[in-house]
Protein backbone atom coordinates (compact mmCIF):
# COMPACT_ATOMS: atom_id res chain seq x y z
CA UNK A 1 0.00 0.00 0.00
CA UNK A 2 2.96 2.34 0.37
CA UNK A 3 3.11 2.51 -3.42
CA UNK A 4 -0.12 4.50 -3.37
CA UNK A 5 1.60 7.89 -2.92
CA UNK A 6 3.54 7.26 -6.12
CA UNK A 7 0.49 6.06 -8.04
CA UNK A 8 -1.84 8.85 -6.93
CA UNK A 9 0.72 11.60 -7.54
CA UNK A 10 1.53 10.13 -10.96
CA UNK A 11 -2.13 10.28 -11.98
CA UNK A 12 -2.47 13.86 -10.71
CA UNK A 13 0.70 14.90 -12.53
CA UNK A 14 -0.48 13.41 -15.83
CA UNK A 15 -3.50 15.72 -15.63
CA UNK A 16 -1.75 18.75 -14.11
CA UNK A 17 1.54 19.08 -15.98
CA UNK A 18 -0.01 19.78 -19.44
CA UNK A 19 -2.24 22.44 -17.84
CA UNK A 20 0.74 24.11 -16.19
CA UNK A 21 2.64 24.01 -19.48
CA UNK A 22 -0.24 25.75 -21.26
CA UNK A 23 -0.46 28.38 -18.54
CA UNK A 24 3.28 29.07 -18.72
CA UNK A 25 2.97 29.65 -22.47
CA UNK A 26 -0.03 31.94 -22.00
CA UNK A 27 1.87 33.92 -19.36
CA UNK A 28 4.86 34.33 -21.66
CA UNK A 29 7.15 32.41 -19.31
CA UNK A 30 9.47 30.96 -21.92
CA UNK A 31 13.21 30.74 -22.38
CA UNK A 32 15.60 29.53 -25.07
CA UNK A 33 17.04 26.05 -24.59
CA UNK A 34 20.45 24.89 -25.80
CA UNK A 35 19.12 24.58 -29.36
CA UNK A 36 17.76 28.12 -29.31
CA UNK A 37 14.12 26.96 -29.16
CA UNK A 38 11.83 28.92 -26.86
CA UNK A 39 10.18 26.60 -24.33
CA UNK A 40 7.87 27.18 -21.36
CA UNK A 41 9.70 27.23 -18.03
CA UNK A 42 9.64 26.12 -15.23
CA UNK A 43 7.55 23.00 -15.76
CA UNK A 44 9.05 21.81 -12.46
CA UNK A 45 6.51 24.16 -10.90
CA UNK A 46 3.94 21.35 -11.22
CA UNK A 47 5.85 18.76 -9.17
CA UNK A 48 5.04 19.86 -5.63
CA UNK A 49 1.36 20.77 -6.28
CA UNK A 50 0.79 17.37 -7.87
CA UNK A 51 2.23 15.69 -4.78
CA UNK A 52 0.17 17.82 -2.40
CA UNK A 53 -3.05 17.20 -4.31
CA UNK A 54 -2.34 13.48 -4.10
CA UNK A 55 -2.40 13.84 -0.32
CA UNK A 56 -6.18 14.35 -0.45
CA UNK A 57 -7.12 10.72 -1.18
CA UNK A 58 -4.10 9.43 0.74
CA UNK A 59 -5.03 11.16 3.97
CA UNK A 60 -8.67 10.10 3.61
CA UNK A 61 -7.63 6.47 3.09
CA UNK A 62 -5.23 6.59 6.03
CA UNK A 63 -7.83 8.21 8.29
CA UNK A 64 -10.93 6.27 7.31
CA UNK A 65 -9.41 2.80 6.84
CA UNK A 66 -6.81 0.62 8.49
CA UNK A 67 -4.48 0.72 5.48
CA UNK A 68 -0.90 1.91 6.01
CA UNK A 69 -0.27 4.23 3.06
CA UNK A 70 2.39 6.58 4.42
CA UNK A 71 6.09 5.57 4.51
CA UNK A 72 7.89 6.40 7.74
CA UNK A 73 10.22 9.03 6.26
CA UNK A 74 7.50 10.93 4.39
CA UNK A 75 7.40 13.85 6.91
CA UNK A 76 11.12 14.41 6.32
CA UNK A 77 10.56 14.41 2.55
CA UNK A 78 7.61 16.79 2.82
CA UNK A 79 9.74 19.18 4.88
CA UNK A 80 12.71 19.42 2.55
CA UNK A 81 11.41 19.15 -1.00
CA UNK A 82 8.63 21.79 -1.08
CA UNK A 83 10.99 24.28 0.57
CA UNK A 84 13.71 23.63 -1.99
CA UNK A 85 11.12 23.93 -4.77
CA UNK A 86 10.10 27.36 -3.49
CA UNK A 87 13.73 28.50 -3.41
CA UNK A 88 14.24 27.20 -6.94
CA UNK A 89 11.13 29.03 -8.13
CA UNK A 90 12.41 32.28 -6.61
CA UNK A 91 15.68 31.73 -8.49
CA UNK A 92 13.78 31.12 -11.73
CA UNK A 93 11.81 34.33 -11.25
CA UNK A 94 14.39 36.66 -9.70
CA UNK A 95 17.73 35.51 -11.11
CA UNK A 96 19.77 38.18 -12.83
CA UNK A 97 22.94 37.90 -14.86
CA UNK A 98 24.95 36.19 -12.12
CA UNK A 99 25.86 32.55 -12.80
CA UNK A 100 27.79 30.16 -10.56
CA UNK A 101 28.83 30.44 -6.94
CA UNK A 102 31.58 32.97 -7.61
CA UNK A 103 29.34 35.47 -9.38
CA UNK A 104 26.54 35.06 -6.84
CA UNK A 105 28.98 35.52 -3.97
CA UNK A 106 30.49 38.56 -5.64
CA UNK A 107 27.04 40.07 -6.11
CA UNK A 108 26.15 39.43 -2.48
CA UNK A 109 29.40 40.83 -1.12
CA UNK A 110 28.91 43.88 -3.30
CA UNK A 111 25.65 44.64 -1.55
CA UNK A 112 23.46 43.49 -4.44
CA UNK A 113 20.65 40.96 -4.45
CA UNK A 114 21.57 37.40 -5.40
CA UNK A 115 18.82 34.84 -5.87
CA UNK A 116 21.55 32.17 -5.95
CA UNK A 117 22.80 33.10 -2.48
CA UNK A 118 19.21 33.24 -1.24
CA UNK A 119 18.64 29.75 -2.58
CA UNK A 120 21.91 28.43 -1.13
CA UNK A 121 21.27 29.87 2.34
CA UNK A 122 17.67 28.64 2.38
CA UNK A 123 18.70 25.17 1.22
CA UNK A 124 21.34 25.02 3.95
CA UNK A 125 18.77 25.94 6.59
CA UNK A 126 16.39 23.25 5.39
CA UNK A 127 19.21 20.70 5.11
CA UNK A 128 20.31 21.36 8.69
CA UNK A 129 16.73 20.98 9.91
CA UNK A 130 16.21 17.70 8.06
CA UNK A 131 19.63 16.29 9.02
CA UNK A 132 18.99 17.13 12.67
CA UNK A 133 16.02 14.75 12.65
CA UNK A 134 18.17 11.80 11.54
CA UNK A 135 19.85 9.49 14.07
CA UNK A 136 23.59 9.74 14.60
CA UNK A 137 26.35 11.88 16.02
CA UNK A 138 27.06 15.55 15.37
CA UNK A 139 29.50 14.46 12.67
CA UNK A 140 26.82 12.34 11.01
CA UNK A 141 24.47 15.33 11.16
CA UNK A 142 26.94 17.67 9.45
CA UNK A 143 27.83 15.14 6.74
CA UNK A 144 24.16 14.48 5.96
CA UNK A 145 23.42 18.22 5.75
CA UNK A 146 26.37 18.74 3.40
CA UNK A 147 25.21 15.87 1.17
CA UNK A 148 21.72 17.40 0.95
CA UNK A 149 23.04 20.83 -0.01
CA UNK A 150 25.62 19.65 -2.57
CA UNK A 151 23.27 17.11 -4.16
CA UNK A 152 20.65 19.81 -4.66
CA UNK A 153 23.13 22.06 -6.47
CA UNK A 154 24.82 19.22 -8.39
CA UNK A 155 21.60 18.28 -10.16
CA UNK A 156 21.03 21.93 -10.95
CA UNK A 157 24.43 21.90 -12.69
CA UNK A 158 23.50 18.73 -14.57
CA UNK A 159 20.29 20.25 -15.91
CA UNK A 160 21.87 21.73 -19.03
CA UNK A 161 20.35 19.27 -21.48
CA UNK A 162 16.81 17.86 -21.76
CA UNK A 163 16.17 14.90 -19.48
CA UNK A 164 19.69 14.75 -18.07
CA UNK A 165 18.90 15.44 -14.42
CA UNK A 166 15.94 13.04 -14.36
CA UNK A 167 18.00 10.24 -15.93
CA UNK A 168 20.83 10.82 -13.45
CA UNK A 169 18.36 10.69 -10.56
CA UNK A 170 16.77 7.46 -11.74
CA UNK A 171 20.16 5.82 -12.28
CA UNK A 172 21.27 6.94 -8.81
CA UNK A 173 18.12 5.60 -7.18
CA UNK A 174 18.34 2.30 -9.05
CA UNK A 175 22.02 1.92 -8.18
CA UNK A 176 21.46 2.67 -4.48
CA UNK A 177 18.53 0.27 -4.27
CA UNK A 178 20.31 -2.59 -6.06
CA UNK A 179 23.53 -2.11 -4.09
CA UNK A 180 21.92 -1.93 -0.65
CA UNK A 181 18.57 -3.72 -1.08
CA UNK A 182 17.04 -0.84 0.88
CA UNK A 183 13.69 0.21 -0.61
CA UNK A 184 12.28 2.53 2.07
CA UNK A 185 13.73 5.73 0.54
CA UNK A 186 12.09 4.95 -2.80
CA UNK A 187 8.76 4.55 -1.01
CA UNK A 188 9.25 7.78 0.95
CA UNK A 189 10.09 9.72 -2.21
CA UNK A 190 7.36 8.06 -4.28
CA UNK A 191 4.91 10.94 -3.88
CA UNK A 192 7.39 13.17 -5.72
CA UNK A 193 8.85 10.56 -8.08
CA UNK A 194 5.53 10.30 -9.95
CA UNK A 195 5.34 14.03 -10.80
CA UNK A 196 9.09 14.15 -11.56
CA UNK A 197 8.65 11.41 -14.17
CA UNK A 198 5.85 13.32 -15.89
CA UNK A 199 7.58 16.71 -15.77
CA UNK A 200 10.81 14.98 -16.78
CA UNK A 201 9.13 13.51 -19.86
CA UNK A 202 8.09 17.00 -20.98
CA UNK A 203 11.64 18.18 -20.33
CA UNK A 204 13.19 15.25 -22.22
CA UNK A 205 10.94 15.71 -25.25
CA UNK A 206 11.68 19.44 -25.26
CA UNK A 207 8.08 20.43 -24.67
CA UNK A 208 9.13 22.47 -21.61
CA UNK A 209 12.09 23.00 -19.31
CA UNK A 210 12.30 21.99 -15.66
CA UNK A 211 13.97 25.21 -14.58
CA UNK A 212 15.74 25.55 -11.24
CA UNK A 213 12.41 24.72 -9.61
CA UNK A 214 12.47 21.22 -11.08
CA UNK A 215 16.19 20.50 -11.08
CA UNK A 216 16.55 21.56 -7.44
CA UNK A 217 13.67 19.29 -6.45
CA UNK A 218 15.37 16.39 -8.23
CA UNK A 219 18.67 17.18 -6.51
CA UNK A 220 16.94 17.38 -3.13
CA UNK A 221 15.36 13.98 -3.77
CA UNK A 222 18.76 12.56 -4.71
CA UNK A 223 20.28 13.92 -1.50
CA UNK A 224 17.52 12.42 0.62
CA UNK A 225 17.89 9.05 -1.13
CA UNK A 226 21.62 9.09 -0.33
CA UNK A 227 21.31 10.01 3.36
CA UNK A 228 18.48 7.53 3.96
CA UNK A 229 20.36 4.68 2.26
CA UNK A 230 24.08 5.01 3.01
CA UNK A 231 26.01 4.88 6.26
CA UNK A 232 28.32 7.69 7.33
CA UNK A 233 31.43 6.34 5.59
CA UNK A 234 29.51 5.81 2.36
CA UNK A 235 28.00 9.28 2.66
CA UNK A 236 31.52 10.70 2.90
CA UNK A 237 32.36 9.06 -0.43
CA UNK A 238 29.16 10.46 -1.92
CA UNK A 239 30.00 13.86 -0.46
CA UNK A 240 33.43 13.83 -2.10
CA UNK A 241 31.90 12.96 -5.49
CA UNK A 242 29.27 15.67 -5.13
CA UNK A 243 31.93 18.20 -4.14
CA UNK A 244 33.95 17.32 -7.26
CA UNK A 245 30.87 17.73 -9.48
CA UNK A 246 30.08 21.09 -7.91
CA UNK A 247 33.67 22.29 -8.15
CA UNK A 248 34.17 21.09 -11.71
CA UNK A 249 30.84 22.54 -12.82
CA UNK A 250 31.87 25.91 -11.43
CA UNK A 251 34.91 26.16 -13.70
CA UNK A 252 34.32 23.75 -16.58
CA UNK A 253 31.51 22.38 -18.73
CA UNK A 254 30.00 19.09 -17.54
CA UNK A 255 28.40 18.72 -20.97
CA UNK A 256 31.82 18.56 -22.65
CA UNK A 257 32.88 15.74 -20.31
CA UNK A 258 29.69 13.80 -21.08
CA UNK A 259 30.19 14.29 -24.82
CA UNK A 260 33.66 12.71 -24.65
CA UNK A 261 32.40 9.34 -23.31
CA UNK A 262 30.41 7.47 -26.00
CA UNK A 263 28.29 5.31 -23.66
CA UNK A 264 27.38 8.23 -21.42
CA UNK A 265 26.79 10.46 -24.46
CA UNK A 266 24.36 7.94 -25.94
CA UNK A 267 22.50 7.54 -22.67
CA UNK A 268 22.41 11.30 -22.20
CA UNK A 269 20.86 11.91 -25.63
CA UNK A 270 18.49 8.92 -25.60
CA UNK A 271 14.84 9.97 -25.92
CA UNK A 272 15.44 13.53 -27.10
CA UNK A 273 13.91 14.74 -30.37
CA UNK A 274 16.34 14.43 -33.25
Amino acid sequence: MQALPFLFSLVVAVALVPLVRTRLVDAGLQRENYRGNRLPVPIGLAIVPAALIALIPLVLIARLTTLDVFPGDLPLVLTFIPGVALLGLLDDILSGDSRGWRQHLSAGLGGGFSSGLLKAAGTLGLALLVASSLPGSDTDFLIAAAVLVLATNAFNLLDLRPGRSVKAFLLLGLGLTLATRITQPAAALGIFIGPVLVAGFFDLREKAMLGDTGSNVIGAMAGIWIVLTLDTTEQLVALAILALINLYGEFRSLSKVIEKVPVIRHLDSFGRPS
